[in-house]
């Protein structure tokens, strides 16, 4: 009886590593696809952040971030350097239907484009008609 090994030809070894890549890379740009650009850790004012994040992108130019803010009704207040601005943003989950509200200090560059912003739990003030 003659016993054949089967020797794995170049071209199959080359082929499974192929796929193996595949799938590795695969899984790299799935997980950096889901990478989240939050702002903060606390998920009362994940909401906002992801509102804010798409519709304010980096690059914004500073009159657009202030009338966004403006035309919704967010308080603008002082800030402490003329490259940023700072609101009160609120927001009603709808979900939950809970309030949440945060003071959101905006970063823009010399040219007066957003750079990126920090958000900070505030008190949730009553809401007036």
């Amino acid at each position: 009886m003659v016993n054949h090994r089967r020797l794995a030809s170049p071209s199959s070894d080359l082929r499974s590593f192929l796929v193996l890549a595949c799938v590795v890379l695969l899984s790299v740009l799935s997980a950096s696809g889901c990478k989240s650009h939050s702002h903060t850790s606390d998920s009362r004012l994940q909401k906002i952040d992801q509102m804010l994040n798409t519709q304010l992108p980096p690059g914004t130019p500073m009159s657009r971030v202030d009338h966004f803010l403006k035309s919704r009704g967010y308080i603008v207040e002082d800030s402490p350097d003329k490259d940023s601005l700072v609101a009160v943003v609120r927001h009603v989950d709808t979900d939950t239907l809970q309030p949440a509200t945060a003071r959101v200090t905006f970063h823009f560059d010399s040219n007066r484009n957003l750079i990126s912003y920090e958000l900070q739990s505030a008190p949730d003030a009553p809401l007036h008609p």
